[in-house]
């Protein structure tokens, strides 16, 4: 994916919100490849509830459906509970890419990803 030059970094909680209640429809990638799109490379606010419908309904969703999740907040005790869980699993950051016992830690080139699925030259987390 190419990048963008982003000049503002937005809060992620609420679309990650969505983003469960995507994977909950059987939409969950293309939600979520939407939402990357828009955030990485427009530099979307990806905070504003209207701009996530819109990337809800872009992913095939359907736009009242989304709005219902984000005014009453559905998945948020999901989404404590994924966090939780990537807090015990030592990830600070996102991405960050697990691997067997091995982690690499934000966007990084092909190369550093293969060497992960290789097991060759990726620092093994402690």
């Amino acid at each position: 994916m190419p990048l963008g030059d982003r000049t503002m970094t937005y809060n992620s909680r609420l679309a990650t919100e969505l983003g469960k209640w995507a994977e909950c429809e059987g939409k969950g990638d293309a939600y979520h490849s939407a939402v990357f799109r828009a955030y990485y490379v427009a530099g979307t606010n990806i905070a504003e509830p209207g701009e996530l419908v819109a990337l809800a309904e872009a992913a095939g969703l359907p736009g009242s459906g989304a709005a219902e999740v984000l005014r009453t907040r559905a998945f948020r005790d999901a989404v404590d509970a994924d966090w939780d869980l990537a807090a015990q699993l030592g990830i600070t950051a996102v991405p960050t890419f697990l691997l067997d016992g091995w982690a690499v830690v934000g966007a990084q080139p092909y190369e550093t990803l293969e060497k992960l699925l290789l097991d060759n030259g990726v620092k093994r987390r402690t």
